[in-house]
């Protein structure tokens, strides 16, 4: 993935768009944040770290967003639009309703879940299965939902 962002930051530069140049250099600096992070702990970065990076700046930008159009800030909503448009190109596809809940029924049963105390053991499958895939905030109420 790593080599994906510098391939695109140089076809960004030569092309002349500066939002998209801008946002892969904000992705980055995250990324080497991340990378100093992880080497104190004495690990590696792998892909779906990247991923669930990717996933945490879409969301901080979905917040600001939300933020701007309710402050009458049509310009700086629109920004964060293009970034979100930007960094989402990264992601692999998201997952639509009917595969997210058959996702579900195939964890559940694959961990023998009978109760909410099992829900730990569902998201982690999940979570394993299926990361930069899945909106694990909206999948934790359908698992809860369907284990209640």
């Amino acid at each position: 993935m790593r080599e994906q962002f510098m391939n695109e930051l140089k076809l960004a530069m030569k092309s002349g768009q500066k939002r998209r140049v801008d946002t892969i250099r904000m992705i980055n600096a995250a990324l080497k944040d991340k990378d100093i992070e992880a080497r104190g702990l004495g690990k590696t970065v792998s892909d779906d770290d990247i991923l669930a990076l990717l996933q945490k700046m879409v969301k901080s930008r979905q917040e600001s967003m939300t933020i701007y159009d309710g402050a009458g800030r049509p310009e700086l909503a629109a920004q964060e639009r293009e970034e979100i448009a930007i960094i989402s190109t990264f992601l692999p596809k998201a997952m639509d309703d009917a595969e997210t809940k058959a996702a579900i029924a195939a964890a559940i049963s694959e961990t023998g879940a009978a109760s909410v105390k099992d829900m730990g053991k569902v998201i982690g499958v999940l979570r394993a299965k299926y990361a930069g895939r899945m909106d694990f905030g909206a999948a934790s109420a359908l698992v809860k939902a369907q284990l209640a």
